[in-house]
């Protein structure tokens, strides 16, 4: 089993910056791809960003490229999300996800994703 954990989020005034951490324990994580999601209220959880095991493959929502940037140190086992230019319809709960092992790519698909956080409350206000 691998157990994530979110932190960093809060209240910000749009155009503002927050920067999300995701620490993993347990079973080794470093070898899957890693994951941002989130969910607005009544809305469906929705992909935000992701990279592969080694780094080298960074996948994006159009709606945050350019703005958000996803990185990962593997000797802490930690993900981070880097979140700039901060709009009030990014208001939403991050979560941090990570695929098994076996899974080092990244993946913009819910399903490709084998364990989740708790998540972050993310607020931007206007």
């Amino acid at each position: 089993q691998v157990q994530l954990v979110e932190s960093g989020g809060g209240l910000v005034q749009a155009g503002g910056s927050l920067r999300l951490s995701c620490a993993a324990s347990g079973r080794t994580f470093s070898s899957g791809g890693m994951g941002w999601f989130r969910q607005a209220p009544g809305k469906e959880r929705s992909f935000v960003a992701s990279i592969s095991r080694s780094g080298g493959s960074v996948l994006y929502a159009n709606s945050v490229k350019g703005r958000f940037t996803i990185s990962r140190d593997i000797a802490k086992n930690m993900v981070y999300l880097q979140m700039n230019s901060l709009k009030p319809e990014d208001t939403a709960v991050y979560y941090c996800a990570a695929r098994s092992p076996a899974r080092p790519s990244a993946s913009i698909w819910r399903s490709d994703y084998d364990f989740w956080g708790q998540g972050t409350q993310v607020t931007v206000s206007s």
